[in-house]
Formats: C-alpha cells, sequence, structure tokens
C-alpha cells in the first residue's frame, strides 16, 4: 500500500474511523462517495453491515489522485 506524506502544517490527510462500502475487502483505496466517516472505532462497528457489504475500517485520508477524485486509504479493517 502507498504511503502518504503527511504535511506537518495542515491537517488534510488524516486517519479516520469510517464505514466503507466496498463488495470485496481486496481494495487500499478508495473514493470519498464510497466512505463514511465516524467518530470512533465503536461507532464505525456498530454502523457495519458486512451482508450489505458496509464495513468497519480505519482509513487515512482524504488525498486528491491525479485525476481529481478524493480518495481514502485503507489503514486497517476493524
Amino acid at each position: 500500500m502507498p504511503t502518504l506524506p503527511r504535511d506537518a502544517e495542515t491537517n488534510l490527510v488524516q486517519e479516520h474511523y469510517a464505514v466503507i462500502y466496498t463488495p470485496r475487502r481486496s481494495r487500499n483505496r478508495f473514493p470519498e462517495n464510497c466512505v463514511e466517516l465516524k467518530e470512533s472505532a465503536e461507532e464505525a462497528a456498530t454502523s457495519a453491515d458486512p451482508d450489505s457489504g458496509r464495513h468497519p475500517a480505519k482509513v487515512l485520508g482524504p488525498s486528491r489522485s491525479s485525476e481529481g477524485f478524493r480518495l481514502y486509504y485503507l489503514v486497517h479493517w476493524l
């Protein structure tokens, strides 16, 4: 998985807890429309629904792709 440089002067790219909508958990980056940010790991876990493809995770982002999309990168699945 690529590492994203962190800018010490800004807080643009941060770690977040989230629920990610994805049919497969084999990817490591997700467009922002598939990522629902949560306040805590517990909130992500209780909001998840794996049977519907909604998985709890810790993510890093958002980061702008070369195509102009905002992406979140998987840190780890919860």
